[in-house]
């Protein structure tokens, strides 16, 4: 049997802390146990932003634990802060890194060297780290995340119906998001936002007040994080997903609407454009506007609430996408085929 260690950051199931970067790690361990291969957890505790000694010793005692010329796949969030941990264990082990999020900082790049082989979650993820690192081409590969089958989401005929997913944090825009919402005049619209209320609670509280100065506090709402049964209804009470990122390597939450056959409105940045693709026929199941620009994003929100012809199209564009979405099975037999392949040596 093939076996493989799996070494993930503490809490990856804890429905407070949802992250496109847990749920890819606990699919793919799951998925692999469903293919046949022992799958070894490691869960390592620390603060992994700013990684104290206990964090680099808690790493250290979980790749001691592994036989020599073991298998371990390292979720990107510790390996890019543990490059002495990894280094001296490079010989012994066959390491490959599950890159989630890039950190660009010299501490990364020693880590990744150390790895046999290295695993990005986009076509731009695997780009941005050939252009920044010097990183052999052969040990880079790509496995997208995959999305849930779902029903489709019935929407309303005003397309007023606003969703925004993910932790209230400036990275992912909901400042911006307030901003462009202020000058949309359309009185249809409603928008919930859907994410973590606690890894910046200032910010957080800056938001509500926006919204309460800008006169929006009876049209938005805060959430926190939803799971589950929740926030499937939240899916599919939706008419449209607005994600305005400032950064972001896939944007899982895109495929997660697309399975609903739900447009998005979003930024173009990072790797946003290829989850959203394209329906069969090359059209796009959604907008793309300039990240970081409240006007342009209020354009966009202006041209599908305004025009049904438009919001028909993108409609018909995002149900035709849905058919092509890769589920989970589809990631976790890419990443099956990564992990042979560096087991048996050819990694690396």
């Amino acid at each position: 049997m093939r076996r493989v260690h799996v070494l993930i950051p503490d809490g990856i199931d804890d429905p407070r802390r949802p992250s496109g970067g847990n749920v890819y790690d606990r699919r793919v361990c799951d998925g692999l146990m469903a293919l046949g291969w022992s799958v070894h957890e490691h869960a390592v505790a620390g603060q992994w932003v700013h990684p104290d000694a206990a964090a680099r010793s808690a790493a250290g005692a979980a790749l001691a634990r592994v036989p020599n010329g073991g298998l371990v796949l390292v979720d990107g969030l510790l390996a890019s802060v543990v490059p002495e941990v990894l280094e001296p264990e490079a010989d012994r082990l066959r390491l490959v890194v599950l890159l989630h999020m890039p950190r660009d900082e010299a501490r990364e790049a020693a880590a990744l060297s150390a790895a046999s082989a290295i695993v990005a979650t986009s076509d731009w993820t695997r780009r941005w780290l050939l252009d920044h690192y010097a990183l052999p081409e052969d040990r880079m590969y790509v496995v997208r995340p995959g999305v849930d089958k779902a029903d489709l989401a019935s929407g309303s005929v005003s397309g007023g119906r606003l969703l925004c997913v993910g932790a209230i944090t400036p990275a992912k825009g909901p400042d911006l998001l307030l901003e462009a919402l202020t000058t949309v005049d359309d009185t249809a619209w409603r928008c919930v936002f859907v994410g973590s209320l606690d890894v910046d609670t200032e910010y957080v509280d800056r938001m509500r007040r926006q919204a309460k100065d800008r006169r929006l506090a009876d049209r938005v709402s805060f959430t926190g994080p939803l799971t589950g049964a929740e926030l499937e209804r939240a899916y599919a009470e939706a008419d449209a997903l607005v994600l305005a990122s400032q950064f972001e390597t896939y944007g899982m939450v895109v495929t997660e609407a697309l399975a609903r056959g739900l447009p998005v409105v979003a930024t173009e940045v990072g790797g946003v454009p290829e989850a959203l693709g394209h329906a069969p026929d090359g059209s796009r199941p959604g907008l793309l506007v300039a990240p970081g620009d409240p006007h342009a994003l209020a354009q966009a929100l202006r041209r599908w609430l305004g025009d049904p012809v438009e919001r028909g199209r993108l409609r018909v564009a995002a149900r035709s996408r849905r058919l092509t979405l890769s589920d989970w099975a589809q990631t976790s037999r890419e990443l099956s085929a990564v992990l042979s392949t560096a087991l048996s040596g050819g990694a690396g």
